[in-house]
């Protein structure tokens, strides 16, 4: 585990939108300014490491409003938001990825593309 600023108070402690006073405290963090994660981790696609959902003042349901996702299998880029989080201009988590931006790399991917075998022995590129 290791304990990294939190993206929703910005490391301040308090509650960054002052929603039920100006005295509140952060709601992720509860206070301290810093969160423990897990690693590895990545800066979550989704909210953009802000830790706050898009266009509100909610944390986000990607990143529990840290800022980052622990992702630990090896990874390649989500092929439905193409790393975003989200798909097109939704203000919703991209189904594929859940957010994250990244998949698990499947047995017979090589980098982003798939590969597949016919019966001939002979490799193609899937579209």
């Amino acid at each position: 585990m290791k304990e990294i600023k939190c993206a929703f108070c910005k490391g301040k402690g308090i509650d960054p939108f002052r929603i039920l006073s100006s005295i509140s405290i952060c709601p992720i963090c509860e206070g301290k300014g810093k969160v423990k994660v897990e690693e590895p981790y990545i800066g979550c696609a989704f909210c953009h490491g802000t830790g706050v959902y898009p266009h509100t003042r909610l944390s986000c349901t990607v990143c529990m409003g840290t800022g980052v996702v622990t992702f630990r299998e090896p990874k390649i880029t989500c092929p439905e938001c193409k790393g975003k989080g989200q798909k097109f201009s939704t203000s919703y988590p991209c189904l594929r990825c859940g957010g994250k931006g990244i998949i698990k790399k499947s047995p017979g991917s090589i980098g982003e593309e798939k590969i597949s075998r016919r019966r001939t022995g002979v490799f193609t590129k899937k579209a």
